[in-house]
C-alpha cells in the first residue's frame, strides 16, 4: 500500500503538490469519529481499496458532518486509484461524467461515490479546461495534498483515514469545524470565478451547519453576485432544491438576502419584497420556508411546486397589480402575470413544466376562494391542486387577515358530504336575499367587488 500521507499509489497520478499548507494528523482519541456512525457500505468500499494497496479515505461533507455530530446523508470516498482502476475492484460499478470522472458503487438504494485525487494544474493533456474564467472540465489527477488544496471549503478538506482512523487536515479545516466557519481554501475572488455556484454554496452551508462565513470568504459576494447569471439554468434549479428543501430554508433565504445573491436568484421577488413597506410579503414567505422546513424534520413529503410558488409569489403579485392599474380585466391580468413571472424566471433557473405547471394553477385557483357558486365550489374541490392552493391560502393569512372567512368556508366545505355542502350553500344564498328578522327582502347595493384571489391591499 502507498504512503498514506502522499498516496501516490497509482502509476496514473501526476503528484505535483504544492500546498503552502502542512499536515496536520488527528488521532483516534482526539476526534469523535466512529465507524459504528459510518455507512457498512462505504466501509466495504474503503477496505477493499486499502486491501488492493491504494490509498482510501472517506472525505468531504461526511468527516465534516461526522465531526459536528450530524448524520451525514451521502459518504463519498476519494483515493489514489483511477476511475478505472475503481471499476476493477467493484463489479457494481459504474463511471460517471465528463466534467468530473467519477466511479459509483452501487449497493442498492445506496450509492458510494468514489473520486481520484485531483490536481489544481493544468498538465496539457486537456483533462483540466476553463473557459472565462470558469472550470468546465477537471480530470488532472494528482496527490492527497493536491486534492485537498482545489477543494472549495477547508471544513470540506478533511480526510478520514480507515488505516488507523485518523482525520488527515491539509488547510485548516478541523480547527475550523471547532469554531463553526465557513472559510474558502485560496484566493475567495478567484475561486468564486472558478465557479460561482460556490457562492451559493457558501450560504446554504453555513445555513445548514450554522456556521458563520469567515470575512474574507464573505467579503466578495455582493460584489460578485451577479456572476450567478452566468451559471446553467438547470444547475441553478438544482441548487435552490437543496437550499430550501433540505431542512434550513428560512437561514438559507435570510443568507441570500444578506449577500446579495436573492436579487440575482430570484430578481422580481426580491424587487416586490423591497417595494411592499409593510412587510407581508416577506412575513409570508419566511413562514412558508418554517413549514417547509418542520415538514423536512418531520419526514414529510414536500413539494418544488409549492416552494416556487412561494418564492415567486412577491413577484406575481406585483404583476399582477400592474396589469390591473393597466386595465386588463382580473382573471386575465392573473393568467398573463403568472405566464410574465414564470417566463422571466426561466432565464435564471430552468424551472421544469412538470413544476411550473403547478405553480401556476395554485396562484390561479388562489381566485376562486371568494366564490360560492355551487357549480364553481365544487369544481375547485375536485381539482387536482386544490389542495396545495388551499394550503397556500391558508399561509396568506400571514400576509393579511382578510382571507380568514374563506379559510373557515373551504375547511368546512372539506368536511362535508356533497349534500351537507349543497345546503350549506343554499342557506348562504338564502341568507343573502333576506335582510332584516322580519325576512323582507333586502335591496341589493352595488358595491365595489374586492379582486377575487388577488393579493389584498396589505399583501
Amino acid at each position: 500500500m502507498g504512503n498514506p500521507e502522499t498516496s501516490t499509489g497509482s502509476a496514473n497520478i501526476n503528484s505535483s503538490a504544492t500546498s503552502p499548507f502542512s499536515l496536520r494528523v488527528i488521532p483516534r482519541d482526539q476526534h469523535n469519529i466512529s465507524r459504528k456512525d459510518i455507512s457498512p457500505n462505504a466501509l466495504r468500499v474503503l477496505y477493499r481499496l486499502r486491501d488492493s494497496g491504494f490509498g482510501a479515505y472517506l472525505v468531504g461533507g461526511a468527516v465534516r458532518d461526522l465531526l459536528v455530530n450530524g448524520n451525514p446523508k451521502d459518504f463519498d470516498v476519494a483515493t489514489d486509484a483511477t476511475p478505472e482502476q475503481v471499476k476493477q475492484l467493484f463489479r457494481n460499478c459504474r463511471l460517471i461524467g465528463r466534467r468530473f470522472r467519477l466511479a459509483h458503487v452501487v449497493f442498492g438504494r445506496e450509492i458510494i461515490e468514489v473520486a481520484t485525487f485531483r490536481a489544481n494544474i493544468d498538465d496539457g493533456s486537456g483533462d483540466r479546461e476553463m473557459e472565462n474564467g470558469m472550470l468546465v472540465r477537471d480530470n488532472v489527477y494528482g496527490s492527497i495534498e493536491d486534492d485537498a488544496v482545489r477543494r472549495d471549503f477547508t471544513c470540506n478538506a478533511l480526510y478520514y483515514a480507515i488505516e488507523d482512523f485518523s482525520v488527515r487536515d491539509y488547510t485548516g479545516g478541523f480547527e475550523d469545524v471547532q469554531a463553526r466557519l465557513m472559510k474558502l481554501i485560496g484566493d475567495p475572488e478567484q475561486r468564486y470565478r472558478e465557479d460561482p455556484v460556490r457562492m451559493l454554496r457558501a450560504v446554504r452551508l453555513a445555513a445548514k451547519l450554522g456556521f458563520q462565513i469567515e470575512d474574507a470568504t464573505a467579503e466578495p459576494l455582493p460584489r460578485l453576485a451577479n456572476l450567478l447569471s452566468e451559471a446553467a439554468p438547470a444547475r441553478l434549479f438544482e441548487e435552490v432544491l437543496k437550499l430550501f428543501l433540505s431542512g434550513h430554508g428560512v437561514a438559507s433565504f435570510e443568507g441570500l438576502e444578506r449577500y446579495g445573491l436573492l436579487q440575482v436568484m430570484f430578481p422580481e421577488s426580491a424587487a416586490a419584497l423591497r417595494s411592499n413597506r409593510s412587510g407581508a410579503l416577506r412575513r409570508m414567505v419566511i413562514e412558508g420556508l418554517h413549514n417547509t422546513d418542520l415538514r423536512v424534520a418531520n419526514d414529510e413529503p414536500v413539494s418544488p411546486s409549492f416552494l416556487f410558488a412561494l418564492l415567486l409569489w412577491p413577484a406575481f403579485c406585483r404583476a399582477l397589480a400592474t396589469l390591473q392599474k393597466q386595465g386588463v380585466a382580473l382573471e386575465e391580468a392573473q393568467r398573463r402575470a403568472a405566464d410574465r413571472v414564470t417566463l422571466h424566471q426561466l432565464t435564471t433557473i430552468a424551472l421544469p413544466r412538470r413544476f411550473s405547471l403547478p405553480m401556476q394553477e395554485i396562484w390561479l385557483l388562489q381566485g376562486r376562494f371568494s366564490s360560492r357558486q355551487r357549480k364553481r365550489v365544487f369544481r375547485t374541490l375536485t381539482h387536482p391542486r386544490f389542495r396545495a392552493a388551499f394550503d397556500f391560502l391558508v399561509l396568506r393569512q400571514v400576509a393579511s387577515s382578510e382571507h380568514q372567512a374563506d379559510v373557515e368556508f373551504w375547511r368546512e366545505a372539506q368536511q362535508q358530504s356533497g349534500h351537507e355542502l349543497e345546503s350549506t350553500l343554499d342557506a348562504a344564498h338564502a341568507d343573502a336575499e333576506l335582510d332584516g328578522e322580519d325576512g323582507a327582502p333586502r335591496k341589493r347595493r352595488r358595491r365595489r367587488r374586492r379582486p377575487a384571489g388577488g393579493p389584498a391591499a396589505s399583501e
